[in-house]
């Protein structure tokens, strides 16, 4: 008789919209019929992730799991530890969720596998983590099957500040479908987006939060001559910042907010340039679709991002964090379309080469196995 499908619990920080997320279900998707899903939000009303859940996923939103939140203790670890027993796998996302990490070290008995992924940091440890919680990281992850980081330089952290051993951590990088980038940008796609005849269109893809430092963006745009539009993909607490910024420079006719779309690959060719200003980013799903699109990226020198981009992008990767370094990196690349051409193009062939999904989701598929000791089951 054959057996069951595993089943996975996923344990989120948020099951919002953004990169991990989207890594996530891209995943699970993958995975088809060969796993079944019960996700939780550290944030429960946190869910919009779940609308690029591919039909006939056998997936649940869980109603009745304990708090991933909340004041350390015996009985919080407990009762996350008696919850995670109905699964065959566990799967924590970032420090929202390292509280389940913690319950199966502290009641490890009779615990599936474990899996922690690790992405990035929020506004709270954009410029610096805090030593409390690299203490408590170490202390818990001790109870993962693995750790799994995108980019060099988390898995750097996790070998030196979280002093993991080398056999626990993992370095995957984010993949994603590069052909579907290669199509013609669907119109309409981007609610509110007319492109004039001259326009150069600005692009960005993120949360709307304060780690993404977006008004800067606005004021790095506000300050380049000629037509331009920009276009900030997104949702989140920010808007009312960047549309204060757009206004005071004048260009609030010019900034356009379609709020989250999902299928980036729809809209990602209507843009020109594609522009970061975060403080803090690891390996972003997003850079690697823009660089499938065959766009120019601009961008400060966070993560993994100048290694993740073409050399021939290298120029207009910035030495540090500001809207003025961000601006003086535009500004050749909107008044060159051959350079804009040419650059993108280089970033095209090496997303094609090094960043396509079937990799990330066989090595992934592979982790997992090993933890649930079930070889060949996912995929």
């Amino acid at each position: 008789m054959p057996s069951l499908p595993p089943h996975i619990l996923h344990l989120h920080s948020t099951f919002d919209l953004g990169g991990k997320e989207a890594r996530a279900v891209r995943l699970m998707n993958a995975f088809g019929d060969r796993a079944r899903h019960t996700i939780v939000s550290g944030m429960p009303g946190n869910l919009s992730a779940r609308d690029r859940i591919a039909k006939g996923i056998k997936y649940e939103i869980a109603q009745d799991a304990p708090p991933l939140t909340g004041r350390p203790s015996v009985a919080r670890y407990e009762a996350i530890a008696k919850y995670m027993r109905r699964f065959d796998l566990v799967l924590t996302y970032n420090w929202g969720a390292i509280d389940g990490v913690m319950a199966r070290r502290v009641f490890g008995k009779g615990a599936p596998g474990l899996v922690h992924h690790e992405d990035g940091f929020n506004e709270d440890e954009a410029r610096g983590l805090k030593r409390e919680r690299n203490i408590y990281r170490r202390l818990a992850l001790g109870a993962a099957h693995a750790l799994a980081v995108p980019s060099e330089a988390l898995e750097k952290i996790a070998l030196e500040t979280w002093k993991q051993p080398r056999a626990r951590v993992h370095r995957i990088v984010n993949g994603i479908a590069t052909d579907l980038y290669a199509q013609d940008p669907e119109p309409g796609a981007i609610p509110g987006f007319v492109r004039g005849p001259k326009d150069i269109v600005i692009g960005t893809v993120a949360g709307l939060r304060a780690v993404k430092d977006l008004p800067a963006l606005v004021r790095a745009a506000g300050g380049l001559p000629g037509k331009f539009k920009l276009v900030i993909v997104g949702e989140g607490p920010e808007r009312a910042e960047i549309e204060r910024a757009a206004l005071a420079m004048g260009i609030d006719d010019r900034v356009i907010l379609p709020g989250l779309l999902d299928r980036p690959y729809r809209f990602m060719r209507h843009f020109d340039i594609f522009a970061l200003s975060s403080w803090s980013e690891q390996f972003p799903i997003s850079v690697v679709e823009a660089m499938a699109a065959g766009l120019p990226v601009v961008s400060p020198p966070v993560g993994d991002v100048p290694k993740m981009l073409s050399s021939e992008n290298a120029p207009f990767v910035t030495d540090y964090h500001g809207e003025i370094r961000l601006r003086d990196a535009m500004l050749p690349l909107v008044k060159d379309a051959a350079l804009r051409a040419t650059v993108g193009a280089a970033n095209r062939v090496k997303a094609r080469a090094e960043y396509d999904e079937n990799k990330m989701i066989a090595r992934y598929a592979a982790l997992y196995e090993a933890a649930m000791r079930r070889p060949g089951s996912l995929i």
